[in-house]
């Protein structure tokens, strides 16, 4: 793996203060996603472990501030970040994420949209209560997860003249759109009991499951059975169709890809076998079968780089 310091360096970030604005993003990744940054660290070239990390924490900076309390006061807070953000884009900012968020779009231009993409879709989750229908938790990973995904893929994506433009877009947001669902299956009794189900009430109503019956011990157990393992079939079929996205990239981003991949397959896995058992202690993947992954892609990529 690369030093850190290092990284820094070949992504032309040299003047002190930015370097320290960089490491505080890279130990607050580091911290609340540690899967994550350990594979952006051993997958993804050096060059672009700063500005990758400095999109995550961002995004997760956002999620945070508008991920509780009335929706009136998210929207709120939402709308000082906005303005907070756009400033930090024109001029130097008080905020450490914001200062490192701003050199990552100057060396990254079109990372300009990509924010703006992200902010705009930050409004419904300032007002998101759960999704009524499939067609609604369509709408949320168009308008919100696609865009926070964007802010990362945006930097390893084909140029957008380029035929593969088109299909690398459409492929990160079937990836997106299974990783969501394996994350509102895996999160099922926790958003519940916080009053806000990941899956769309209808099809919960499908299977006669409330969300108090999510929140308690379910009275019907093989209901809660069924539904998990229908939404995960829907989480599959999407990340079936996503397989050929490493594809479309340069080489050297393939094994990140593939990783990402892998990793939810590996998560859907665990949730075909809990089946309504999720809702005791979540879908971790095995964490000796993600080593794998993460040791067979780092070899992978450590041999391109040799080339």
């Amino acid at each position: 793996m690369t030093r850190w310091s290092a990284a820094l360096t070949r992504a032309g970030i040299h003047e002190p203060r930015l370097r320290q604005d960089y490491d505080a993003q890279r130990r607050l990744v580091r911290r609340f996603d540690p899967h994550a940054y350990l594979a952006v660290r051993l997958l993804l070239p050096a060059r672009l472990h700063p500005p990758v990390v400095a999109a995550v924490a961002f995004m997760h900076e956002t999620d945070v501030l508008i991920d509780s309390g009335e929706v009136n006061t998210r929207q709120e807070t939402l709308g000082s970040w906005e303005r907070e953000v756009t400033e930090a884009l024109e001029q130097d900012s008080g905020n450490a994420t914001l200062r490192a968020l701003a050199d990552t779009v100057r060396r990254h231009p079109d990372m300009a949209d990509r924010v703006r993409d992200f902010l705009n879709g930050a409004q419904l989750e300032a007002t998101w209560t759960g999704a009524d229908t499939e067609a609604d938790f369509q709408t949320y990973v168009d308008t919100y997860s696609l865009p926070a995904l964007m802010l990362t893929a945006s930097l390893i994506a084909p140029p957008r003249a380029s035929d593969r433009a088109a299909p690398f877009h459409e492929h990160c947001r079937r990836l997106i759109g299974a990783w969501q669902r394996i994350d509102h299956l895996a999160d099922l009794r926790e958003d519940a009991r916080s009053r806000t189900v990941g899956i769309p009430y209808r099809a919960l109503a499908e299977y006669g499951v409330t969300p108090e019956d999510l929140r308690t011990q379910p009275s019907d157990a093989t209901a809660v059975d069924l539904l998990v393992r229908a939404q995960a079939e829907l989480a599959g079929a999407a990340l079936n169709a996503c397989e050929g996205l490493p594809d479309l990239v340069e080489d050297e981003f393939r094994p990140f890809l593939r990783a990402l991949i892998s990793v939810q397959l590996l998560r859907l896995e665990v949730l075909r076998r809990k089946g309504g058992a999720v809702l005791d202690d979540g879908a971790r993947p095995p964490a000796v079968a993600a080593a794998r992954v993460l040791l067979r892609e780092a070899v992978r990529a450590w041999r391109l780089r040799r080339r």
